[in-house]
């Protein structure tokens, strides 16, 4: 057990999720307290959230458009400013409302007088009661006479997107609540784009970010920060970070690591990343970390670092190099439990996005993310990043390990709801997982990833059921048996059609991911996909999903063997910062992206119950192909189980 006097401070950047703490610096605090080092962590998404969507930050904002000439501002910022005392005086209670601290406001906001309304409320309209359509509450038919509080944060949701739209418009182009500046960082091949939005002026969502930046320094003190980004949108605020740390106290060694980092920055030239951080990390980071904590203790030289990126010093040409001493990694089995100690569980905001009840879990309620096991157990598929360490190093835990660590958790947060984020849940780790959450008697609520495979019968679909599964996910992808062969998922469409009918038989929401785009995939495949996801919708396999763009990374089976999907990928230029997108030449020549908008305003139709008897042509702008899946084919599929 280390005593090293170093304190460590895990960071969350803008931009990852709202109602929920991202779990990476809840595993990493966990994990060092558990090897008695001084660990502590801070949610700056939140926290920059908080400050900016209140009084004082919106009269920051209207004093900005305020300097705009009148004719510089838009019609949603000149709104803004015209309604200002409005914005002002309700944005506390919608935030305390949200954050589920003021649920009388409920009231006063489906009354539809409380709040401005602006442009995103225009969205309302789509809602129309299929059995009503000439008339009455476009919200009525979605949440019922019983539904005020979820229709009042429907409306809050609106209200709040409407507000960082003006932040958007009037401060920072780039501002997102999830993707925030994410295409100054993703797929880059160079790191110019962040180095001139590094260079520029501050403004004020960075401003706001500097001063949380120092108040957290001064708070904790740390020896070490930890920046963990999870996404690309997450890279520029990291680096903001990185920037204030830098300037107020150079000597604060600053980490970098994540799922951006993992998958992208594998091939790391750039030695300009090293100006704002001094070490970047790859793949799980437990044991890279204890070899920078030695290293940092004076216990062990830079040469003996595991999987970490560093910059040579400027006398020996300053040049980054990547160092990976080989040691095994800590087993999944002894990470320990996360802990959520220092995170403000009571701050986050639920938001209510969509009103489908599977969709909605993504952004409502706050969820306790736990791994049930490392890695993908079938690491086959084609479009996958496969060779990547979090796809293809699989490892479990013990049922009972995982339920020592729910149990831990309950305990600490006082919440018993979890959404297991592997990449795929082993079926037979979940059934274990399943019978001895009952055995123990631990109630929880759970919900997460799989692959639809015939292992989850309908009797295993009702244990997870009665163990307090609510929903899960997982990846029909595109819906054709051709297809699918040729993406190795290893399921076919009946299949899928029973595995989901018996989730749903249980009472479990089941979301499906859906893709379009994939190789030699013809306008004929996409009609056909199309009417099988009608049929799931239509039997009440599936109440939920998403159409994705086929993207071909350098790390999955199509990048590295395109030969074998009949694609050719386009050459990319030199790469000195992050490699993952690769273009490629697809002969069947199809116009995906006009194909992609009639797919996904026709699952969002679906989603709401609208038009899903109807010939799904009618969604296509242009003429297309009849589909030739037979129209009863998903009831014939479950008639046969």
């Amino acid at each position: 057990m280390s005593t090293a006097p170093i304190r460590v401070l895990s960071l969350i950047p803008p931009m990852t999720q709202l109602n929920t703490p991202y779990p990476s610096t809840a595993y990493l605090t966990g994990f060092l307290r558990k090897h008695g080092f001084d660990a502590v962590q801070e949610d700056l998404a939140l926290g920059l959230v908080l400050k900016l969507f209140s009084r004082a930050g919106l009269e920051q904002v209207r004093d900005v458009v305020a300097k705009q000439a009148v004719g510089e501002r838009t019609a949603l910022t000149h709104g803004f400013v015209e309604h200002f005392e409005l914005y002002a005086s309700t944005i506390h209670p919608v935030i305390a409302f949200l954050q589920g601290r003021d649920s009388t406001l409920a009231h006063r906001i489906c009354s539809r007088r409380f709040l401005p309304e602006g442009p995103r409320f225009d969205a309302l309209d789509v809602y129309v009661d299929p059995n009503d359509p000439d008339g009455g509450d476009p919200l009525a038919w979605a949440f019922g006479a019983l539904g005020s509080y979820d229709r009042a944060r429907h409306l809050a949701t609106l209200y709040l997107n409407d507000v960082a739209d003006v932040v958007r418009e009037a401060i920072d182009p780039r501002f997102e609540f999830v993707r925030y500046a994410e295409s100054l960082a993703m797929a880059q091949p160079t790191f110019e784009p962040l180095a001139q939005a590094l260079a520029a002026p501050r403004n004020l969502v960075d401003d706001t970010l500097h001063a949380l930046t120092l108040a957290a320094i001064e708070r904790h003190q740390p020896s070490l920060v930890l920046l963990s980004v999870p996404f690309p949108g997450a890279m520029y605020a990291a680096l903001r970070i990185a920037q204030s740390i830098k300037a107020a106290d150079p000597e604060i060694a600053i980490g970098l690591g994540g799922g951006f980092a993992n998958t992208e920055l594998r091939e790391l030239k750039e030695p300009r990343l090293f100006d704002y951080v001094d070490y970047v990390t790859l793949d799980s980071g437990e044991r890279p970390l204890l070899a920078l904590l030695d290293h940092l203790a004076g216990q062990r030289g830079r040469g003996r670092l595991v999987r970490t990126f560093v910059r040579e010093p400027v006398a020996d040409g300053g040049a980054v190099r990547y160092i990976n001493f080989p040691e095994p990694d800590v087993p999944f089995e002894d990470w320990g439990a996360p802990t959520w100690d220092g995170l403000p569980l009571d701050q986050y905001l639920s938001l209510l996005d969509m009103l489908n009840p599977m969709h909605r879990l993504w952004s409502d309620g706050r969820w306790n993310k736990l791994t049930v096991a490392h890695g993908c157990y079938w690491k086959k598929c084609s479009f996958c990043d496969v060779t990547l360490d979090y796809i293809s190093r699989y490892e479990t835990a013990s049922a009972k390990t995982l339920v020592d660590r729910i149990e831990a958790i309950i305990a600490e947060t006082g919440q018993t709801g979890f959404h297991f984020v592997d990449e795929a849940a082993p079926p037979k780790m979940l059934r274990a997982l399943a019978e001895e959450l009952l055995a123990r008697n631990v109630a929880i609520s759970w919900w997460g990833n799989i692959r639809f495979e015939k292992s989850f019968t309908p009797e295993l679909c009702q244990l997870l059921a009665d163990s307090g599964c609510i929903a899960i996910s997982g990846g029909l992808e595109v819906a054709s048996d051709r297809l699918l062969k040729l993406m190795k998922k290893g399921v076919s469409v009946d299949q899928v059609a029973r595995v989901t009918h018996g989730f749903a038989e249980a009472g479990i929401l089941v979301h499906a991911y859906l893709m379009y785009g994939f190789p030699t995939q013809t306008v004929q495949d996409t009609v056909d996909a199309l009417e099988y996801v009608r049929q799931l919708f239509e039997a009440g396999c599936i109440q939920s999903g998403f159409f994705h763009r086929f993207v071909c990374t350098v790390h999955s089976p199509v990048g590295q063997n395109p030969d074998e999907y009949g694609v050719t990928l386009l050459p990319l230029p030199e790469i000195t910062f992050a490699k993952n997108d690769v273009g490629f030449i697809d002969p069947t020549g199809v116009d995906h992206a006009v194909l992609g908008e009639a797919l996904n305003k026709a699952l969002y139709n679906f989603m709401h119950g609208i038009a899903v008897d109807e010939d799904v042509r009618r969604w296509f702008a242009g003429k297309v192909p009849r589909s030739t899946v037979p129209r009863q084919f998903v009831q014939r599929a479950l008639a046969a189980r």
